[in-house]
């Protein structure tokens, strides 16, 4: 099957082309065919796509919408130019996968789009005013373009944490408000995190039921997952994705009194203090210079700049607080594992927040540190270590592909 995998922004749209079927699926064969970006919808779009073994080809084009937007990926993939093996027309796409960030909790894995999932994702907009909108919109144009006969598939990224006990998910209010209004923990990241989950299982051959493992998901946006038994257990991101980790422009856990007391002081509204919570605070707030870690390593490095300096222990120390949390909840852990574009690539980050471990038998092998990143799989740990350390690329994208698949085939979904 070819599927083509969606993740559409309020005015962007990202997507991949992955072959895949059950055998290939057990086979861990899955073959990505394609993939791009289109930003900007709505006024001049910048367009960038790749095929697989073909330079990267990059233009500008007039895309008033989500529905003009798919219309212009499948006029590509569909054409010469693009070269892609298997693929010459619309029917060449079998299925069709969309990133959804919030499915509440109605849906607890992923499933076939039809006019009730439709409606349930807009019931949901109040939990994910910023995405469930967009992802609507690709949903509504992904249907017009393809019509009825191509199957659609919607991936959620709560659903990996609909396994969290409600001990863990409830907040100490009263309990009306759960009943009344949802309100309750619900994580984020789940694709990134159950995907790390998978792919460590394989490293290490084991079974999912024998997964108990920390996933450290840290990037702009950043979140930890306790995974015990191959399931989430507990998760740092909660309500919505400002709980939690510290992160490039969100403030992650705070006293909720602060958005009172800043709202006095400085005779701001409500949403102005969360506009500033979730856009100009995180390692943009601490610095006052970006959002970008790479950037502040660089300032810290070249002119230690103080400011930059504090984001960057700040950041690390949120993240050890939640290690140390997560092996006391599940008694322990047999690796830690980091994802994501800071967790890949930022060796003095995973360095610093390993660093004060060893006695739970955590310690980095320096070598090996410095020499995973850029897309590098593998172990980063010393030899003898009692908890092995990870850096596993993240592949969301893989994860969409195969339950688009699963669901698509009847098959049970992983």
């Amino acid at each position: 099957m070819n599927i083509l995998v969606i993740n559409c922004g309020s005015s962007s749209l990202k997507f991949q082309i992955v072959q895949t079927d059950l055998e290939l699926i057990e086979k861990n064969a899955d073959k990505q065919l394609a993939k791009g970006l289109i930003e900007r919808i709505g006024s001049q779009a910048l367009v960038s796509y790749k095929a697989e073994g073909q330079s990267a080809f990059k233009t500008t084009a007039p895309i008033r919408d989500h529905k003009a937007a798919i219309s212009h990926i499948i006029q590509w993939i569909t054409s010469d130019e693009s070269q892609i093996p298997g693929i010459k027309s619309l029917e060449d796409i079998h299925a069709v996968g969309h990133r959804t960030v919030h499915g509440g909790e109605t849906f607890s894995q992923s499933v076939r789009i039809d006019n009730d999932v439709i409606k349930c994702l807009e019931d949901n907009i109040d939990l994910a005013p910023l995405h469930n909108p967009a992802n609507i919109k690709g949903i509504r144009a992904a249907r017009e373009v393809f019509g009825p006969s191509i199957p659609q598939v919607g991936i959620f990224d709560t659903s990996f944490h609909q396994t969290m006990p409600e001990e863990n998910y409830l907040y100490a209010i009263p309990y009306q408000y759960y009943r009344r209004y949802k309100i309750r923990k619900y994580g984020f990241h789940g694709t990134s995190h159950r995907y790390v989950s998978y792919r460590y299982s394989v490293l290490e051959n084991i079974p999912k039921d024998k997964t108990n493992i920390i996933t450290l998901h840290l990037g702009n946006g950043a979140s930890a997952c306790a995974i015990k038994g191959g399931k989430s257990i507990d998760t740092s991101m909660g309500f919505t994705p400002l709980e939690g980790l510290i992160m490039g422009t969100r403030c992650g856990d705070i006293d909720p009194s602060i958005v009172e007391f800043i709202s006095h002081k400085e005779a701001s509204s409500m949403d102005e203090v969360f506009n500033m919570l979730n856009k100009r605070s995180g390692i943009m707030g601490i610095s006052g210079l970006t959002n970008d870690m790479r950037d502040l390593l660089e300032e810290e490095a070249e002119h230690q700049d103080r400011r930059a300096i504090l984001a960057v222990k700040m950041f690390s120390a949120r993240i050890k607080k939640y290690i140390g949390a997560y092996l006391s909840a599940m008694n322990g852990a047999d690796a830690i594992c980091f994802t994501g574009g800071i967790g890949e690539n930022a060796v003095e980050i995973r360095q610093r927040v390993c660093e004060g471990l060893d006695w739970f038998g955590i310690e980095i092998d320096n070598k090996k540190n410095a020499a995973t990143v850029g897309g590098k799989e593998g172990i980063i740990s010393k030899k003898d270590g009692k908890v092995k350390v990870y850096v596993i690329p993240t592949n969301e994208e893989l994860i969409m592909a195969r339950d688009t698949c699963r669901v698509v085939m009847n098959a049970p979904l992983s």
